[in-house]
């Protein structure tokens, strides 16, 4: 057939759809792909059904019949097992520091009797008794490097009083805990203990800024118990830190036990 207007021949007019393809051939050629790489790719990582597991177990038990009498089961909890009981909160450890031991002599008396002598004598018998225990016991000096980051169950640091004379009343045992861990527990049980052991009375008069912000208040961890006793006053109060420091040692000592709950 030519046309009218001229020799040429006229093309016969294609559908629209085929026409549509044609101009959209690359596309839907790549969507094709596609789809079926991301089919392939599914299948090959999905898990195995619960049919294919189970003809493996039965070809696996069919495989060991006669070998055992019984199959084994091993269940597996939905969820995790909680722990019922409470973590353990370690062994119990005290630390006992001997006031101005390796420092200085602390306060001196006339004679010679120095603090460090008096502390050092009360230091050690609480020492040995808390051993005698079975509680595992630190003997620290004053500055000791072990109080840095120093962690225990309770911290006691043992102190005596000026050896001048001040005025009658200059008598008594005073205590002050530290202000950055609850230390009230620990200082009501050595401050009952002490005061029934000596029969010294409780002199909180005389508390100083010295003791409320103790130096290894602000050196230990955080959350340890601490607690400084002045013992005594070395001047009215001498006899009784001297040759009765055994009784001085057994209150601090039972109010060390009485914080621990022995």
């Amino acid at each position: 057939m030519r046309s009218p207007y001229g020799n040429t021949p006229l093309r016969a007019e294609r559908p629209f759809l085929v026409q549509l393809l044609g101009r959209n051939l690359p596309i839907l050629l790549f969507l094709i792909l596609a789809t079926t790489g991301m089919g392939v790719v599914y299948w090959f990582f999905s898990p195995v059904e619960s049919g294919a597991a189970s003809s493996v177990d039965a070809f696996a038990a069919s495989n060991l019949e006669g070998a055992l009498s019984a199959p084994i089961y091993k269940t597996v909890p939905g969820k995790p097992v909680l722990q019922r009981l409470g973590q353990s909160p370690g062994p119990v450890r005290v630390g006992i520091i001997v006031g101005h031991r390796n420092n200085d002599s602390g306060a001196v008396c006339e004679d010679g009797l120095t603090e460090l002598d008096v502390n050092s004598d009360i230091a050690q018998q609480v020492y040995a008794q808390l051993l005698a225990k079975g509680i595992h016991t630190d003997l620290l000096d004053e500055f000791d490097p072990l109080l840095q980051d120093y962690y225990a169950t309770a911290l006691i640091s043992i102190h005596a009083d000026s050896c001048d004379y001040i005025n009658d009343l200059a008598s008594g045992f005073k205590i002050a805990g530290s202000s950055y861990t609850d230390s009230s527990q620990l200082s009501i049980c050595v401050e009952q203990a002490y005061y029934d052991a000596t029969q010294m009375f409780y002199h909180e008069n005389t508390i100083t800024p010295h003791m409320t912000d103790y130096h290894a208040f602000r050196e230990i961890a955080l959350g340890v118990p601490a607690i400084i006793i002045e013992t005594g006053f070395l001047n009215l109060d001498r006899e009784k830190l001297t040759t009765e420091s055994y009784k001085s040692a057994s209150g601090i000592t039972n109010g060390i036990l009485c914080f621990l709950g022995k």
